[in-house]
């Protein structure tokens, strides 16, 4: 039985919390909060110590595994302190706010010899699943382009001031728009190898983007296109289109996979699903826990979180300088 910590319980971290619940072979016995009265309703609701210092979170034995769930700018610190501790970490996308400080976490881990997998919940998505096995069928062929989109509501009740500053990591492109980036780039199952980006700040008043489109190629020639929009007021779009050689599928969390050719989409039964986070937030922990088990690499490694911060933070680069970034093959 692993006894599981949460660094960060506030939003995300409830939904850790009631994914926790439902596994076997784990149980939350702490949770770190600041916010004193916070913390107190949340280990009230959901059990476990209750610590307002992440240290002292760390260094209670019955901690063996931690969840990073604070602010972007805060993870690398709590990280190199989990490393140390020895606790094996989940920790939450995206990684840090700079490319920097995700060497700083990959390089803890290493020299503790401890596991870091990073949370790209979208692997664990039933639509994302169902189309990952129709793609590894090759019953489209080959990816030739995909188009990744995610508008939605940006000013939602879980913003806080951080998020609204590219500072301390804010900014729809960081805080959402990277999903698009990381389950294109699973699907497509090859390194980014040019990537050209414009964002702007067209809905809110705040120091960090809200719009941007980021043009792709992968290593093996396929294009990609990312939509990242934290609209005012519209209508939410987590579309997924992939075209192949030998056909078209499309993705949404809620009403699943189809898959398009002779003019028509046939819908696969059952590849979507209303509460699809909740599944995925479980089914990431159980793939988590399972590698710890067998002591075997994380199926979401720390390295392949660093590639996907290393592409974000060069589309940022691209916007910036108003140019086409070029990303030779990292280590």
């Amino acid at each position: 039985m692993f006894g599981i910590g949460i660094i960060g319980a506030g939003s995300f971290g409830e939904t850790h919390a009631r994914a926790i619940a439902e596994l076997k072979n784990a149980k939350l016995v702490a949770a770190s909060r600041t916010n004193a009265h916070a913390l107190g309703e949340f280990v009230r609701q959901f059990g476990g110590r209750g610590y307002t210092q992440y240290q002292d979170l760390l260094n209670d034995p019955a901690v063996q595994v931690v969840v990073i769930a604070t602010p972007h700018h805060l993870h690398t610190e709590i990280a190199e302190h989990a490393a140390r501790a020895g606790k094996p970490i989940l920790l939450e996308k995206p990684m840090a706010p700079n490319l920097e400080e995700c060497d700083r976490i990959v390089a803890a881990a290493k020299k503790a010899n401890v596991t870091l997998m990073v949370g790209f919940v979208n692997h664990y998505a039933r639509a994302y699943q169902v189309a990952k096995q129709v793609l590894a069928s090759g019953e489209i062929g080959e990816i030739v382009l995909g188009v990744s989109t995610m508008a939605k509501t940006w000013v939602e009740p879980n913003r806080r001031e951080w998020h609204r500053d590219r500072a301390t990591g804010g900014g729809m492109w960081l805080t959402a728009g990277i999903h698009c980036l990381d389950r294109l780039t699973w699907l497509v199952n090859s390194p980014v190898s040019r990537v050209c980006a414009k964002f702007a700040t067209r809905f809110h008043d705040q120091a960090a983007d809200d719009t941007g489109m980021i043009s792709l190629q992968y290593a093996n020639g396929a294009l990609g296109t990312i939509v990242s929009v934290g609209y005012a007021t519209g209508v939410t779009d987590h579309s997924t289109r992939v075209i192949g050689t030998r056909g078209m599928l499309q993705m949404d969390y809620v009403t699943g996979v189809a898959i398009g050719r002779d003019e028509t989409w046939h819908t696969i039964p059952g590849s979507g699903l209303r509460d699809w986070m909740h599944e995925a937030v479980v089914g990431e922990w159980r793939a988590f826990l399972d590698a710890l088990e067998r002591d075997s690499a994380p199926p979401i490694s720390g390295a392949y979180g660093r590639e996907i911060m290393r592409v974000a933070f060069a589309a940022e680069a691209s916007a910036r300088e108003s140019r086409v970034i070029e990303l030779p093959a990292d280590r």
